[in-house]
């Protein structure tokens, strides 16, 4: 996927708004911390025609870990009764530039769909330009999918110990500063502070313009200078989310075979057999 942006500007997108190929997915989520739904934000306000995609819904709902990844199975299912066909062409955003959409991106992309992009400043964008909401809720119609993963895309704990064993891939952590080093507390009660042993730290704002968009490819390499972009690389976070921004940063630098840790911190953090050390 060279040379592809995984990102599509406003003007595009409000070009294309209607076509009977594409489809819109509001994927939004309260910033970690924050009280609220995402879908009390969709229901206020949203791109016309975009179906709501609950992050913690459409997940396994049979763990206490946040929005892990639901079945293939259950996936499909979701997908399908969200008219998300698999030849579609699907344009995720979220309200607050870009923040959870990169997590659904990357979500269906681990999910074997292939035509799924970012709105680069997301509803945040959208609405400072003055383009059309709507409050209606859609009724799409179902479509048959058929189930698929794309299994290199994910990694789980004991992936993740591996390579933090035998250094076959860099781990790049999306929390702040402070999280990492252990010097703040985590958002989430009886989670250790501190970080993986070898891991990297990028907070994900970092790869994020103040008004919301993603960094140019340009703006992106110097804060991705203690990385080895040649090298495979494992993105990480809270609980998933945040690393799939970074996971959508690297895409935009010809990365697309990034991978995320879907457990993150709330998983190795949360329990006393990982280990976790402090510092830069």
């Amino acid at each position: 996927m060279a040379g592809i942006d995984p990102l599509v500007s406003t003007d595009w997108l409000a070009g294309r708004l209607g076509d009977p190929g594409l489809r819109v997915v509001d994927a939004t989520l309260p910033l970690v911390g924050q009280p609220g739904h995402g879908r009390d934000t969709y229901l206020a306000g949203h791109i016309p025609g975009a179906v709501f995609f609950d992050i913690n819904a459409i997940a396994d709902l049979g763990t206490d870990l946040p929005h892990m990844l639901p079945t293939p199975e259950a996936f499909a299912e979701a997908a399908g009764a969200l008219g998300l066909a698999r030849d579609s062409t699907i344009v995720v955003y979220d309200a607050h530039g870009i923040y959870s959409a990169p997590r659904v991106w990357w979500t269906l992309r681990a999910m074997g769909f292939a035509d799924v992009f970012v709105l680069d400043g997301g509803l945040r964008k959208w609405r400072a330009e003055g383009r059309p909401v709507e409050t209606d809720v859609p009724s799409p119609s179902p479509v048959s999918v058929t189930p698929d993963s794309n299994a290199s895309l994910v990694r789980d704990l004991n992936a993740v110990a591996g390579i933090l064993a035998d250094s076959s891939a860099q781990v790049v952590d999306a929390r702040s500063a402070g999280r990492f080093r252990g010097e703040a507390p985590e958002p989430r009660a009886s989670l250790r502070s501190g970080h993986m042993p070898g891991a990297l730290n990028l907070p994900f704002d970092q790869v994020v313009n103040p008004d919301g968009t993603l960094k140019s490819a340009a703006d992106l390499r110097p804060v991705f200078a203690h990385v080895d972009l040649a090298r495979p690389i494992v993105t990480t976070c809270g609980s998933g989310v945040t690393a799939s921004v970074l996971a959508l940063a690297l895409a935009r630098l010809g990365r697309f075979d990034v991978a995320v840790y879907d457990g993150s911190w709330t998983e190795w953090g949360g329990r006393s057999d990982t280990a976790v050390v402090a510092g830069a």
